[in-house]
């Protein structure tokens, strides 16, 4: 029986020596996504700024820097004024006999300025809160490297459904293919009905898996738009011409270690919470403390002495006010303990963040080292199921094979490029994370990334 129904084999995962229907077929449904073109690049700077989880992020970053004024604030000059007018109703008696009083008018007016010149607390909570401020600036920097990953993450994982329902439109019509050879051999009186049974009972799956493609497909399509907040049409492929599969420099996981502990937003992070919980314990202590201020205070009155309620005052006063705290019930000293706790809890958070950094550290970094070998490898398994589908072939045109072996090899050959392209998009997944784990710049980490995308 002639092989013309079987299909040219593939080098990568690609549309290319496809049978027409199958183009066709997936040409249409490709044609009711938005035609709007999209890199790695561009999602990323478009979601820089749509991404709601970003723009929270920043949110909270400029809150937190109003934090620093405030605390100076508290300890410059404080500067008030009151005023009050009543009405009094005044009732008095002399030598036992009441004296008729007509009501009047008091009011009085301060202009008070304070300033602290003694105050612990406030003193360490402007040190605290500076160290709160580089909390929120690490923790946006934080955020920044997340969404590269999340971008990437996205981007990639769009990629590989889009992969996925290539092949599996692919081995539909291999599949197809072999049911319409296996009914003619069975005409021809050279098949049999469990030929047919099995390239039926294929063709079924193939339905099925091809259903849930096209979910994925939506799905991480979807997913990716709500990031960037645009249409996403085609995406720029990976081109394994321009990947660079490399290991990751520097090349020892130890420097990468070290690199994490110095520049990593997460560890900054928290170690300006450990700080500030540190600073904390001294302001809870500062209570035991005296506090000193310097008042000025000009005071305005009229009608306000119910001896002489026609007379005024222009009352002028500066001096030093102390403020001595002798006991209130063991409140200090409980806050004392509880500030304590808490910087111990700090101490102990950070401790186990960074041994888990340096778990996730080395996990990544093995994703790269051993993604180069695995990728490789991958591409060795393409190139041998791809000999595989012409020797199947040829034995099937000389008879030795039946074509059950054929569609076999043709589905062992996409097996190997789902598992190449997925070993392929784990491995740039990885560097990404690898650089935003460290702690360095995500915009280089994404466009070098970008630099292996195919020209769109």
């Amino acid at each position: 029986m002639p092989a013309a129904w079987l299909t040219p084999s593939a080098r990568s995962p690609g549309l290319r020596g496809w049978p027409c229907w199958t183009v066709l077929g997936l040409a249409a449904w490709l044609a009711g996504l938005p035609a709007w073109g999209l890199d790695l690049q561009q999602a990323y700077e478009a979601a820089r700024e749509h991404d709601a989880t970003a723009r929270a992020a920043y949110a909270a970053a400029e809150a937190a820097r109003e934090r620093l004024p405030q605390a100076r604030a508290q300890l410059l000059p404080n500067i008030a004024f009151s005023a009050g007018r009543n009405r009094n109703d005044l009732s008095r008696e002399q030598s036992g006999l009441p004296l008729a009083e007509a009501p009047y008018y008091s009011f009085n007016q301060t202009l008070q300025l304070r300033q602290p010149i003694y105050r612990r607390p406030l003193l360490l909570a402007l040190e605290q809160a500076s160290h709160l401020v580089a909390d929120a600036e690490a923790t946006l920097e934080q955020e920044r490297q997340n969404l590269g990953v999340r971008v990437a993450g996205a981007y990639l994982e769009a990629l590989l459904a889009q992969d996925q329902l290539e092949l599996v439109l692919r081995q539909h019509a291999f599949t197809l293919a072999y049911l319409d050879a296996a009914r003619k051999a069975l005409v021809a009186g050279s098949g049999t009905r469990t030929d047919i049974d099995e390239a039926q009972a294929r063709l079924d799956l193939n339905l099925a898996q091809q259903l849930e493609a096209r979910q994925q497909v939506d799905y991480t399509r979807r997913q990716l738009e709500s990031m960037t907040g645009q249409p996403v049409g085609e995406l720029a492929p990976v081109d394994p011409q321009r990947l660079a599969l490399a290991a990751p420099q520097p090349a020892a996981l130890e420097d990468w270690l070290a690199l994490a502990e110095s520049v990593s937003p997460e560890l900054l992070a928290l170690k300006s919470r450990l700080e500030a919980a540190r600073l904390e314990i001294g302001k809870a202590q500062g209570a035991h403390h005296p506090t000193l201020d310097a008042v000025l205070q000009v005071t305005r009155s009229a009608s306000e002495n119910v001896t002489t309620p026609e007379s005024s005052y222009l009352n002028r006063m500066v001096g030093l006010q102390l403020n001595l705290p002798l006991y209130a019930g063991g409140y200090a000293s409980s806050v004392v303990r509880q500030a304590v706790a808490e910087s111990k809890r700090a101490e102990e958070t950070l401790e186990a963040a960074r041994r888990d950094l340096g778990l996730r550290l080395q996990r990544e970094f093995r994703g790269v080292t051993e993604g180069v070998l695995k990728v490789r490898a991958l591409e060795q398994a393409v190139r041998s199921a791809e000999q595989l589908v012409k020797s199947s072939r040829r034995s099937f045109e000389a008879g030795s094979r039946n074509m059950l072996d054929v569609l076999n090899a043709e589905q062992q050959q996409q097996t190997a490029l789902r598992d190449l392209a997925q070993a392929r998009y784990l491995y740039l997944l990885s560097r990404v994370r690898l650089q935003a784990l460290a702690g360095t710049d995500p915009s280089a980490a994404i466009s070098q990334v970008n630099g292996w995308l195919a020209p769109r």
